[in-house]
């Protein structure tokens, strides 16, 4: 296996494990999985800076009963060794819509999201 694909392959199981901590609401694994600086930007939610911020956007969305998140037509574009982009439509329990970019970062050994553009198209 070449490295990007190899690269490509443990992004998209650490994007996988975020969408499982998701559907079992385990909201502190889901606001571990950004740096200490990211970014979200929730169309037309709002721009969320930082964990704590990250943290008060995604905890009451979740306990609120947001579940069954799934991702499809996945693309991945491996931009270095420690930078991989990501975008896919989702769709959930309440709503569906597209992510525009997903940036992992690679920090200490491990993938974490540093920057996260989605936008909600349908709520239902």
């Amino acid at each position: 296996m070449s490295d990007k694909y190899k690269i490509e392959a443990e992004v998209l199981e650490r994007s996988r494990q975020w969408i499982q901590d998701f559907n079992d609401k385990n909201i502190r694994a889901c606001v571990d999985a950004y740096t200490a600086n990211a970014v979200v930007n929730a169309r037309p939610l709002g721009t969320f800076n930082g964990i704590g911020e990250i943290e008060g956007f995604w905890r009451p969305f979740i306990e609120t009963g947001a579940s069954d998140l799934e991702y499809s037509n996945v693309v991945v574009a491996v931009e270095n060794d420690t930078t991989v982009l990501l975008r896919a439509d989702w769709s959930m329990n309440i709503g569906r819509g597209v992510i525009i970019q997903e940036r992992w970062v690679k920090h200490d050994g491990k993938w974490q999201l540093e920057y996260d553009d989605f936008e909600v198209q349908e709520q239902y």
